[in-house]
């Protein structure tokens, strides 16, 4: 058997079940459903054995807090 030790086995399940949020997260962008919450939930658990997942959560984040900065600088338009 390949997979040796409980480590393993956590490390196997958390890849297995990041990817497959993943996916789902990508399909939730073309049908109804929070895609994009869903792809940073996949990402947010392969971010903890992947690197590159870790990377790609911090641009995801650096994105939206820019986002809500954006948001919350606008000042009101008049005749609202």
């Amino acid at each position: 058997m390949w997979i040796r030790t409980l480590q393993q086995a956590k490390r196997v399940t958390k890849i297995v079940l990041g990817f497959t949020i993943l996916a789902v997260g990508v399909a939730l962008m073309v049908l109804p459903g929070p895609g994009i919450l869903t792809i940073v939930g996949g990402l947010a658990i392969l971010a903890t054995e992947f690197v590159w997942a870790r990377r790609l959560l911090d641009r995801f984040k650096a994105q939206a807090r820019a986002a809500r900065d954006a948001i919350t600088q606008r000042k009101p338009q008049s005749g609202q």
